[in-house]
């Protein structure tokens, strides 16, 4: 057996997403895995690093990584309808966004770059856990927060308001998916090796979907503060047919989006081949 290290967060989705390949469920074509859990900036910064072989990360992230790292086509969290919500604790003209106090979940995150799309003169942002955010937003430390993952169905049962949902405000500008968070994989391995991770991820999912019990116990082990329900809700969000496959549109809103940051001067042109090359 060869062992690769590989991070994802404890968020449902990704969770749901690995259970299979990491439980040997499946055929995993002579690989294990070794598995770092942590919160999407914290991975973000570690995959800066280059300390894992494998992992989740912001596409904004990666923008930055494409010399260290490749994107697998599989595992990805990409879609429409869920994007990242700016939120506050009353209605907020967009006009004032600007001079606004904001939390946001980390700077290397996709939904940070959406807020910078958006509102490009935004001056004063504070970076927090994103399972924070919201508190914050409620206790008055900040005047509106920038929320990711459950939260999106969590705030107005708090009585905070959305003043924007930035993944539509990609989705209507761009008419493509909103790519969110994917899976990398170390650049330097062989592509035989890479093509294999991607086969075990994609089996990964399928299984999961053919399956759904099989992963219950290790998705609420992880979120154990999360309804059940909110729990499914997030996995039948994030959990679709880009995670099995990007596939062309999805490949084509990644480059996209990196166009976007390219425009803004956010990152430098990326020269490198950014895709694995898909498994036969």
């Amino acid at each position: 057996m060869q062992k690769l290290s590989i991070g994802f967060s404890p968020c449902p989705n990704d969770t749901f997403i690995f259970d299979a390949m990491i439980h040997q469920r499946i055929d995993t074509e002579g690989l294990e895995f070794e598995v770092l859990m942590a919160d999407v900036e914290e991975l973000n910064q570690r995959a800066a690093r280059t300390d894992l072989d494998i992992t989740k990360l912001s596409y904004h992230a990666f923008a930055y990584l494409t010399n260290t790292y490749q994107l697998l086509n599989s595992g990805s969290a990409l879609g429409n309808n869920c994007g990242p919500l700016l939120i506050a604790r009353e209605n907020i003209p967009l006009s004032q966004v600007q001079n606004l106090h904001i939390a946001i979940p980390g700077k290397l995150t996709t939904a940070h770059f959406l807020l910078n799309l958006a509102f490009p003169r935004i001056k004063q942002k504070t970076e927090m856990l994103f399972a924070d955010i919201e508190r914050a937003v409620l206790d008055g430390k900040v005047d509106a927060g920038l929320i990711i993952h459950e939260n999106r169905f969590t705030y107005a049962e708090k009585g905070l308001k959305k003043l924007l949902d930035l993944g539509e405000f990609w989705e209507n500008s761009t008419q493509m998916p909103i790519p969110l968070g994917g899976i990398v994989i170390r650049r330097a391995f062989p592509d035989g090796l890479k093509q294999k991770v991607d086969r075990v991820i994609h089996r990964s999912v399928e299984y999961a979907w053919a399956n759904p019990t099989a992963s219950e116990a290790f998705v609420a082990e992880h979120a154990q503060e999360m309804d059940p329900e909110v729990r499914q809700q997030h996995i039948k969000l994030y959990v679709n047919q880009y995670s099995a496959d990007l596939g062309a549109k999805g490949r084509d809103a990644v480059h996209l989006l990196f166009a976007k940051a390219q425009e803004k001067s956010l990152i430098e042109k990326v020269e490198t081949e950014i895709f694995v090359a898909h498994p036969k």
